[in-house]
């Protein structure tokens, strides 16, 4: 029924304001990570998640300057993870069709992955989420519904330019992000190759392209979202 539906969502949706909520895939750690991790087992045994995740002094190098940077950029990103989970629920709500539900599932689930990862970041940088997740769920959701109510077609498109956008706005952090911080890199890297996929499937499904105009309102809407999330 659609009210179970309605329900299961929301209260998917409640979990990841709270950030309660759990990857499916570990966090994303670079090559020289993985490589001490790996050394460090094999000298001394089986090394714990804490100790291959989270290595000591793995933000040493960064300066007070730069983690309040880090912890901004992460925070924005945290904060379109939660409008993903929005998203992707409201269209999965929307649509009546099997197949794009089965899509707008996988895709939220690969999203609830980078949630957890730029949660867990924020806390080893010793920051915290947005405090206006609730509102910007809400307004996701809201948008996303619209959204989806328009038809599969435009749903789609609607998922793929939002992937577009996010692509542009990772590669953004990537120039911004320190050289030396490879823990937030490694995550917004593959954060990157997750969205840049689900762009492309949403286009195969039958995604159209959006107007101009509506593009140009959705840009709007994400730099007001991205320049608020930074410092709130």
């Amino acid at each position: 029924m659609f009210s179970d539906s309605l329900i299961s969502e929301l209260d998917r949706g409640l979990r990841a304001i709270v950030g309660v909520t759990q990857a499916s895939r570990p966090t994303p750690v670079p090559a020289k990570v993985t490589a001490r991790s790996t050394q460090v087992g094999g000298a001394a045994g089986a090394t714990d998640g804490a100790s291959a995740s989270s290595p000591e002094g793995a933000d040493d190098a960064l300066s007070p300057q730069e983690r309040r940077h880090v912890a901004g950029l992460m925070r924005v990103n945290h904060v379109g993870e939660v409008c993903a989970q929005a998203l992707y629920q409201a269209q999965k709500l929307a649509t009546k069709r099997p197949e794009l539900r089965k899509a707008f599932e996988h895709a939220g689930k690969e999203e609830e992955d980078h949630l957890a990862w730029t949660a867990h970041r924020l806390t080893e940088l010793g920051s915290r989420p947005s405090l206006l997740n609730p509102l910007w769920y809400a307004g996701a959701f809201a948008i996303g519904f619209v959204a989806g109510k328009c038809g599969d077609n435009v749903s789609l498109g609607f998922m793929s330019e939002t992937e577009r956008q996010v692509e542009h706005h990772l590669d953004t952090h990537l120039d911004e992000l320190p050289a030396h911080d490879l823990r937030s890199r490694a995550i917004v890297d593959q954060m990157r190759l997750d969205e840049i996929e689900h762009g492309q499937a949403a286009r195969d499904a039958g995604g159209i392209e959006l107007p101009a105009p509506v593009q140009r309102v959705m840009r709007a809407a994400a730099k007001v979202m991205t320049t608020t999330a930074y410092y709130i």
